[in-house]
């Protein structure tokens, strides 16, 4: 009998990747991840006996001890703190202080779930691990999950197709709906628990409040494109992102402003208002850390950031090893320090971060 180490989040999409598995035959072993010290948190902001407030592990590993105890599956419990700290936290800081917007989670797949999770999986006897994304493994090939709106083959993308030579993904061919259907008839305590949303380690908190406590703010202004007035004050380039319109906090100002760019070096914010075409769409962009799953088509669709809808895209090799995606329709918002995902049909071929934004033809 093959062993499957799941990992298990406290969720209801592992909960039903164990079940399922153990429908299949498997032999199944839960491995409860605990990836940050809530109690940082607290302690910086002054809430020590708060534990729950941040990211309430506690709360989810023993959900994920009362699934396990109900299929009668044994779960062990890995620290992660350390690594996701160095692999993924760190990361996550660099990429604001340059003035990209990073996605944290797509590294902590790379580094954490399909790397060390593995690792600590083997050591448990493991055949294969799985986990709960909507996502699919067929003939090799990563494949969109089948639920379209909960497809998460979009974070995957860092993760190299030898880390997913023995990934098993239970409920990639399941819709949520069925999902949570099958949770509520085992009477799980997942079965009707929210989604987890946003970055863990951030949590409930005010992403600006959180982030006062590693990255001192830098206030600067926020000048409109077209005419160079001041505006008001940004409270650090950091905390906003190519395209946004709330929480500019611009007072007297008939029209809604947008961000158009960052200056780093003299630490002003860039708005404007009006079409957003003429300051938001690129026609091209360079990729870097570029990891393919498959044969890459010179032609191919790419999403630019999760939810967004596929964009027909030309590929051309780099002699740096990077890609140059173009797409001469033009698309909005592209921003440096986002995943550029790439797919032929339902293959997810990989990608890469994008480090250049070409706003010309």
């Amino acid at each position: 009998m093959a062993k499957v180490v799941v990992g298990m989040s406290g969720g209801v999409d592992s909960s039903v990747a164990a079940i399922k598995l153990l429908n299949e035959g498997y032999e199944v072993v839960g491995l409860f991840m605990r990836n940050w010290d809530s109690t940082i948190n607290n302690d910086i902001l002054g809430n020590p006996n708060d534990l729950n407030d941040i990211c309430p592990q506690e709360k989810d590993y023993n959900d994920a001890l009362s699934v396990c105890n109900k299929l009668n599956i044994p779960l062990y419990r890995i620290d992660f703190v350390k690594e996701y700290w160095d692999y993924v936290f760190t990361y996550f800081l660099d990429e604001l202080k340059k003035g990209r917007t990073p996605n944290p989670d797509i590294m902590c797949n790379k580094y954490i779930k399909f790397d060390m999770f593995a690792k600590k999986a083997k050591e448990l006897g493991a055949d294969f691990i799985a986990t709960g994304h909507y996502a699919r493994i067929k003939d090799g090939k990563l494949l969109r999950g089948i639920d379209s709106n909960k497809d998460q083959t979009y974070f995957l993308s860092q993760v190299s197709k030898e880390q997913f030579s023995n990934v098993l993904f239970p409920i990639g061919d399941m819709t949520k709906n069925e999902v949570r259907k099958i949770a509520d008839e085992y009477d799980l305590i997942t079965a009707s628990k929210k989604d987890s949303t946003g970055i863990c380690f951030i949590g409930e908190r005010n992403f600006k409040e959180f982030l006062t406590n590693y990255l001192p703010n830098n206030p600067g202004n926020i000048v409109n494109i077209d005419t160079n007035e001041i505006l008001g004050k940004h409270s650090g380039l950091m905390y906003y992102t190519i395209g946004q319109r709330r929480g500019l906090n611009i007072g007297g100002t008939k029209e809604r402003m947008f961000v158009v760019s960052k200056d780093l070096k003299d630490n002003i914010l860039y708005v404007a208002a009006g079409d957003e075409n003429k300051y938001l769409l690129s026609y091209a962009c360079e990729i870097e850390d570029v990891n393919l799953l498959d044969d890459l088509p010179t032609k191919c669709t790419a999403k630019f950031r999760y939810r967004q809808k596929d964009n027909d895209v030309f590929t051309e090799r780099l002699a740096n090893g990077n890609l140059l995606i173009k797409y001469s329709q033009g698309v909005k918002a592209v921003t440096e320090g986002q995943a550029c995902v790439l797919y032929d049909g339902d293959e997810c071929l990989g990608g890469g971060i994008i480090k250049t934004i070409f706003k010309e033809k």
